[in-house]
């Protein structure tokens, strides 16, 4: 570990780095800088701050969600080389598992969770049902953009076609 003594104080480089670490990865998941700030009792300006010392670009935030998707390896492959690292991807099996898992007040409280860390971007990537698509693009308050994978209800596994998806991220993707 790297230590650094400033005046009378001794200063762990790593916990520094595992700080920034936590504000960047709670940022990256949808919170607000005020969230964050308060959960981890810091300023909200030191988060602003951090964010512009480490900007690379800027540009719309995307995020994607689509279930159930068949080829999922792939698609979240795409979306991590276009830099969309906000996303949720499920196959069919993986839903029902999540869903059977959880008491229906859980369930509430975590797509609540989730709808709310969604709406906290410009652009969302719907991939779905025709039902869900609706439901996306009713309950976010941004540009949702969507991907049809087929009529409701699916209870299989849909491919979706990455190159189409591609197609989408490089017209929004600057």
């Amino acid at each position: 570990m790297d230590f650094y003594r400033i005046g009378d104080k001794v200063l762990s480089l790593q916990k520094i780095v595992d700080e920034v670490k936590k504000i960047l990865d709670l940022r990256q998941k949808g919170f607000s800088q005020i969230e964050v700030s308060e959960k981890l009792k810091i300023d909200r300006s030191f988060i602003s701050k951090l964010e512009g010392l480490g900007e690379v670009r800027k540009g719309k935030n995307i995020a994607a969600i689509g279930f159930p998707v068949k080829n999922k390896d792939e698609v979240e492959q795409v979306l991590k080389s276009y830099g969309i690292n906000y996303y949720l991807l499920m196959t069919e099996e993986e839903r029902n598992s999540f869903i059977n898992s959880l008491s229906a007040a859980q369930l509430l409280n975590i797509m609540g969770e989730y709808i709310n860390n969604f709406k906290m971007f410009d652009i969302v990537i719907a991939m779905g049902s025709d039902f869900r698509l609706n439901w996306f693009k009713a309950f976010l308050d941004c540009e949702v953009i969507t991907i049809p994978l087929g009529k409701s209800p699916l209870k299989y596994d849909v491919e979706v076609d990455v190159e189409e998806l591609k197609k989408i991220l490089d017209s929004i993707v600057k």
